[in-house]
Formats: structure tokens, sequence, C-alpha cells
């Protein structure tokens, strides 16, 4: 651990393990109302990711953890940090600037990353406790990841996925903002699955309904979570996420381990959906539930049955939320195809500072003209595909 001013008395420090800064400490700060319960930032599911090797420095993420401290030693803010040897595993898409400075001579990695490692989720990072200034709090985080960047001489620092309101803060900081976009479903507080699809054109409302019909046909589709979750549920789904990842992205960045420590640790927080045919499981998706929001994490197969994949992970999704009461599901990364099904283009974001102005001032250009692209493209997207009915 090592330490620094920030601004005032107080001091920020810096924590190889999350574990330094404590579950009490971080957990107190991150129980902020309004931080919403999102459980990708809580002490165990960041924990779970160093402990299980998934978030560690031979994985290319070395945590590099801040705690701010106030005059009485009592940590008020924290922000999730990593030193990075590679951009994978983020979500927010920098390899072309990572070449081009490289083309150039430069050298972009090591970077400096805040994050939830594996998890395209917008949720705080710099997560400052109850009773105390956000906007100082916020900017002694900041100061104390930009300085932290001069010390170990890095290309980069990047904060992905924050709040909207961090995000503003961060550009008048001074940082590269960035804008793009994942696709939502939201509750416009539906008694039931059919109340949703009144609110849908008669086409989208009868198209859904044969995707389900044909999606359960000789399936029986389980929900599980808190005790009801065994290894026997963690072994076949780690068998559809490694089917799944070895298609998409080559190296599937999660362990086995991992999904064992998220059963003994957050089992209350895990929404595990899995399809039953033939005396085995065949698919599954995993879910995290959040106070106000379920997330959809990840999903895999291991039979190709037509519109399951819609079933598991956006239908039981909806379906789950409405019984809870829940405000949304954020249902990951990409996929225009899932406007289709009520979940329609949300604004997310990034903000980047570069220490080299050779980089910055073509990204920043860059990034001036995406934002306003990929505003664009949500408007048209919204307007012309929207599956709900025009007066809806």
């Amino acid at each position: 651990m090592t330490a620094q001013k920030a601004a005032s008395s107080a001091v920020v420090s810096v924590h190889r393990r999350i574990s330094e800064i404590g579950q009490g400490a971080w957990d107190g700060c991150a129980a902020a109302p309004d931080y919403a319960a999102n459980p990708f930032v809580s002490f165990d599911f960041l924990d779970i990711l160093e402990q299980s090797g998934c978030a560690a420095e031979r994985a290319g993420w070395a945590p590099q953890h801040l705690a701010l401290h106030d005059a009485d030693d009592k940590v008020v803010a924290v922000m999730p940090l990593y030193l990075k040897s590679h951009s994978q595993g983020e979500y927010i898409f920098d390899h072309a600037w990572a070449d081009a400075y490289e083309r150039a001579g430069g050298r972009y990695y090591p970077k400096l990353v805040s994050a939830s490692p594996f998890s395209p989720v917008t949720g705080p990072r710099l997560i400052v406790g109850a009773g105390v200034d956000r906007d100082f709090g916020r900017r002694a985080l900041i100061d104390g990841a930009l300085g932290l960047c001069q010390r170990f001489g890095v290309s980069t620092l990047g904060v992905n996925f924050p709040r909207h309101d961090e995000w503003r803060m961060m550009g008048e900081r001074g940082m590269l903002l960035r804008q793009n976009q994942q696709y939502h479903w939201l509750n416009a507080d539906y008694g039931s699955f059919d109340d949703f699809l009144g609110a849908l054109s008669s086409g989208r409302r009868k198209t859904i309904r044969r995707e389900r019909r044909d999606a359960v046909a000789g399936l029986e589709i389980v929900r599980l979570t808190g005790r009801d979750l065994t290894e026997d549920h963690w072994d076949a789904f780690f068998a559809f996420y490694m089917d799944t990842g070895s298609r998409k992205w080559g190296q599937p960045y999660l362990n086995r381990r991992f999904f064992s420590l998220l059963g003994e640790r957050m089992a209350d927080r895990v929404l595990l959906i899995m399809a039953w045919r033939g005396g085995r499981w065949i698919a599954g998706a995993l879910n995290l539930i959040g106070a106000d929001c379920l997330y959809g994490r990840n999903w895999g197969c291991l039979e190709e049955v037509p519109f399951l994949h819609f079933e598991l992970c956006y239908y039981q999704a909806i379906e789950h939320a409405i019984g809870a009461g829940l405000a949304r599901v954020e249902a990951g990364a990409q996929g225009q195809h899932k406007i289709a099904r009520g979940y329609l283009p949300c604004a997310v974001y990034s903000a980047h500072h570069i220490t080299d102005r050779a980089l910055r001032v073509p990204v920043a250009r860059f990034l001036e003209e995406e934002r306003s692209a990929v505003q664009g493209e949500m408007d048209w997207l919204a307007e012309e595909y929207s599956p709900f009915r025009q007066e809806v």
C-alpha cells in the first residue's frame, strides 16, 4: 500500500488487493442510497475476481484500488482501479488508439482503467460514502488516479461505464468523453408479461408469443437463486460459458473457481435461468440482481434450439423483473436484435485521460464526432425500430 496527498488534508492510499481496504470500509462507501446496491462494485464481487485469479496481475489486471481517508483516517471514498497490460475484457474499445500510438513509436501499455472487470455495466466508479461531500470526494479520487498515472508513467487513464453525473464531472476536469449505446428494458409499472406485450404492436406481440412457444417446446425452464444453487448447476453453466467464450472471443475471462465463489458469497444476488431436457441441462443464462435492476451477464448452450437465447436472456429476465418490481433489465453489450424484444437504445459512457498530446488531440477530435454519430443512431433506432405501439 502507498499513500499520496489528494486535496486539502485528505489522503489517497493505493492498494494492491481490495482486501487491504476491507469489506466494511469498501461497502460502507458503496452503500450510499443512490448507488442502488449495484452488485458489480460490491466488495464481494471485486474480491471474488481477485481471489479466483480472474482480475489479477498475471491475468493483466493488476489491482491499484484507491481509498480516500479523512482526517481521522476513516475511508470515505473508494475507486476500483487496475493497471492493465492489454485491452481485453473492458467492452470500451481502444485497440485502434493503441495500434496507432505504438506504430508512431509510443508505448500504450500498461494503462490504468477504472472498471468492474469483464462487466459492461453502468455503475459508480468514484464511490463516495454517504455524509461526505460528493464533489470533493470525486475530485480527490480523480486527482489520485491522475497522480498515479503520472507516477507510473502510463499512457492513459480510462474510466469505463461510469454514471452520467460522474461522466459529466470528469469532462469538467478535462478528461475526454466517450459515448456508446446498449439496449435496456424499462419497466413501465407492468403487472405481468402480458401487460408488457399489450404495449407492443400487434405484429411484435404475435412474434414474441411464437418465439416463446417454440423455444420452450419439450423443455423445462428453471430459475435458480440463493440456496437453490448447487455446484452441479455451476458445473453445467460453466460448460455453457466455455462453449460460448471459445466461439466468440477465444479465451474466456472467467474460470470455474469464480462461479463457485459467486455461489458461495453472492447466491442471493444471482439469478441463474436454466433449460432442462432429456435428463440434463442444455442451456443457461446468468444474471445478477441489483436493488432496481436485473443485469444479464453470460449465456451459453450445448444444443442449438431456435429462440432459446431470446427466451432465457430476454423474456425470462423481463418476467422476473416484473415479478420482483425491478425498474429495468440491462442485457449487456451490443445486439440490435434486442430492440424487437423491447430493449431500447440507452447511452453508456467512458472518460479518458491521455498523457501525450500527440495522441490526445486526434482522439479528442474523433470522440466528438463519435458522440454525435452514436446519439444520432440511437435516436434513429428508437424511432424507426421501436416495437412499442405509436401511442406508447
